[in-house]
């Protein structure tokens, strides 16, 4: 019976599959409802409130949904009851569908939180609009949808009692295998058949967004469910794995050399297929921790990679012994490969064979913080929308473009005489029209081809004269609306099939005749899909926004401050404290947040042909900042055996701190490129100076310390040009 549990568990409760049990069972309690007291005449409208819940359904602690759930409730309240008395005024649902979209959209800048349930309030308002008839009093639908949201929040309330951990564990998982795939890529550069630097460089950069964009859906899942769980060992667990592979994380991306300095040097020893290995080896241990926590298993750690890294160890001193040039470089690499092996060997801190886990100290659950993710305070929250009040933001130009959208998809209804569902051209727009013209255009083919299918099938019963019972019917919503939650994050077209023939089934179960609806909703697709396109390729259009220098500016910012926390930690102290976190993570956010400008520029390479000329190049040295900037970081726990060294912990610390400054000026523009040059060429000279003069007096760590300052401040000058390129280019 066991073995069948766990079979049940592993391979059918998925993660989507736990997802989608509230839309499921909260349509079949709707579908139930309808059938036994005879109000299908309502269908629709407690359908489409479901449809709403799960828009708005946000993985949080027990209390957090239920505030959720009643900020939900009295923000569809406002916005069904402001539909329905606007739209019986007549013309007034115009102005008060453009002011709610603007006003909606631009509660994005508070957090996602914020975003979701404004979303889903709009959503809401477009809803009543499509289930709306004059003959019906204004409440009524009103009143339907609030119970399907009711309806819904109450189920998955229940559904995350009986799976309380099990989003945070598949969260963490995703975490785990991008981090697998961000190793996989950075074992490349250690492949000596390949010396195109310029694609791993690109590949890492992907990879590099997929992991930050994992650990951040990590980070607020652990925030708002985890927060007042300290005590539990479960929580000791996930938060131990998350901190590790943000440790983890700093260390892969660290880079002691120049890549071409290695190639010439190590091609053709085994040195570099060694290294080569371990990486791939513990990529596939980070893919073997994902399964257990998907699986619920306890990890147990190979010995493979142990084996691999011992031999790497041997080979390079044989290497060493034959005269290696700058091995204590190779072997710093090699120890840090060796510590990313032992936090993998020690994850799970005796947790193995039921032992008892060591409670949190203190000092662990100070450092070991985690940021929230929405504002917080009146004042806060202010500042935050006002920030965003310039066409500089991409929030506020969806804002506009999206609110000129509705503004034109509502007035088409009255001005053309269509009926209440004339509002499926406005459903249409909302959902297509994105922030960004390449997820406009993606959304827009899927949407066409998923609504046209859904119409033709939705409709077909009706046009092949093929009578279907109420029961049957119902049934068809109970799957196709389960379908739609399971796709809707999988597959935008599958999803769009789904819900389309829901609402033409709801419609035929309210007593709509489908067949001459089928062609008008197809129209309507098209008018929507057309309007949303249109705004998004000529109304302030993302290529004019697309700002590589600011992007880039914003990059070597958060670069100087990372570096400023690391020489902080390793002058007083290693800790892990929130401060230092957040820097760590604002460089790979940057980061990202440039990568993804780069790539979107490739999906246009015809209006950013100049930019794409040095973009790549721009990019490739960004990333090769963060790896010399993170390879200090990972020193900071030898802080104590550093301080010891007076003379080299008095020059190192000084002429580190004026790198770190350098780099912001370099961001600011606030110095001219001539005096930084010269200043970095004195910095350089004095590390080289003090290098020689100490060779034999110093040990390994404190020459592996300044060959990466050194490697910092020749990069530097390599910025300064493609900076001052790009900004002629401007």
């Amino acid at each position: 019976m066991n073995k069948f549990l766990r079979y049940l568990q592993h391979s059918w409760l998925s993660e989507n599959v736990i997802k989608t049990l509230p839309m499921f069972i909260s349509l079949n309690i709707a579908a139930v409802s309808i059938w036994q007291l005879g109000i299908s005449d309502f269908a629709m409208p407690l359908m489409l409130g479901i449809i709403a819940g799960g828009l708005v359904d946000l993985d949080n602690s027990l209390i957090g949904r239920a505030k959720n759930l009643i900020i939900s409730l009295v923000a569809f309240s406002l916005s069904s009851i402001g539909a329905s008395v606007s739209l019986h005024l007549g013309w007034l649902f115009v102005p008060v569908a453009v002011v709610c979209t603007f006003l909606l959209v631009m509660l994005g800048a508070i957090g996602q939180r914020y975003s979701t349930i404004a979303f889903g309030t709009l959503i809401v308002a477009v809803y009543n609009s499509l289930a709306y008839t004059p003959e019906v009093l204004w409440y009524h639908n009103v009143v339907m949808i609030l119970l399907g949201t009711l309806l819904y929040g109450l189920v998955g309330i229940l559904v995350y009692l009986i799976f309380p951990n099990r989003t945070v564990q598949e969260n963490l998982a995703s975490a785990y295998l991008a981090l697998s795939h961000y190793l996989l890529a950075k074992s490349a550069y250690f492949d000596p058949d390949d010396d195109d630097l310029a694609a791993k460089q690109l590949a890492l950069a992907k990879a590099n967004s997929e992991v930050m964009a994992a650990f951040d859906k990590t980070r607020v899942a652990l925030f708002y469910r985890l927060r007042r769980q300290h005590k539990q060992q479960r929580t000791q667990r996930m938060l131990r794995y998350y901190f590790t592979a943000q440790d983890i994380l700093e260390r892969a991306s660290s880079s002691h050399y120049q890549y071409h300095e290695l190639f010439q040097q190590l091609s053709n020893s085994d040195l570099m297929f060694r290294f080569q290995r371990v990486l791939e080896l513990q990529a596939a241990e980070c893919q073997k921790i994902a399964m257990s926590l998907r699986h619920r298993e306890v990890y147990e750690h190979g010995m493979c990679g142990e084996k691999a890294l011992q031999g790497l160890l041997n080979s390079l001193n044989y290497h060493q012994e034959r005269g290696l040039k700058s091995a204590y470089r190779w072997r710093a690499i090699a120890e840090n490969l060796g510590n990313i092996e032992r936090q993998l060997a020690q994850i799970e801190q005796g947790s193995s064979s039921g032992e008892h886990i060591e409670p949190l100290s203190k000092n662990f659950t100070k450092s070991h913080r985690l940021i929230a993710e929405n504002i917080t305070g009146l004042s806060n929250i202010s500042q935050a929308i006002k920030a965003h009040l310039t066409f500089e933001s991409q929030l506020f130009r969806h804002a506009v473009r999206l609110s000129i959208v509705v503004l034109l998809c509502s007035a088409i209804v009255p001005i053309l005489g269509f009926d209440s569902k004339g509002y499926w051209i406005l459903l249409t727009a909302i959902f297509v029209c994105q922030p960004n013209y390449t997820a406009t255009k993606t959304r827009l083919i899927q949407r066409v081809i998923g609504t046209i299918f859904g119409v033709l099938v939705g409709g077909s019963f009706e046009l092949f004269n093929v009578t279907l019972s109420l029961e049957a019917q119902l049934g068809l919503i109970v799957l196709t609306g389960s379908l739609y939650t399971f796709f809707r994050l999988v597959h935008y077209g599958f999803s769009t099939f789904y819900i389309t023939v829901l609402v033409m089934i709801s419609l035929d179960i309210a007593g709509v005749s489908l067949e001459s609806g089928i062609l008008m909703r197809m129209l309507d697709t098209l008018l929507g899909t057309a309007i949303a396109w249109l705004a998004v390729a000529f109304l302030w259009p993302d290529w004019k926004y697309l700002n590589l220098q600011r992007n880039l500016h914003n990059s070597l910012k958060a670069s100087g401050q990372y570096l400023r926390h690391i020489i902080a930690q390793l002058q007083f102290g290693y800790n892990e404290q929130l401060p230092y976190r957040i820097a760590r993570r604002d460089v790979h956010n940057h980061l990202s947040a440039l990568s993804n400008a780069i790539t979107n520029m490739y999906s246009e390479p015809q209006k950013y042909a100049n930019d794409l000329t040095f973009a790549p190049k721009l990019l490739s040295i960004a990333y090769t900042l963060l790896g010399y900037i993170s390879t200090l970081g990972a020193y900071r726990i030898a802080s104590r055996e550093i301080n010891q060294q007076v003379d080299f912990s008095a020059m190192f610390f000084s002429l580190a701190r004026e790198v770190a400054n350098i780099i912001g000026q370099i961001a600011s523009e606030s110095r001219s490129f001539a005096k930084l040059s010269e200043k970095l060429t004195a910095i350089d000279q004095d590390l080289a100076q003090f290098e020689q003069e100490n060779q034999q007096k110093q040990n390994d760590l404190s020459l592996v310390l300044i060959q990466q300052l050194r490697l910092i401040v020749q990069l530097l000058p390599q910025m300064q040009s493609l900076l001052k390129a790009e900004i002629c280019h401007q």
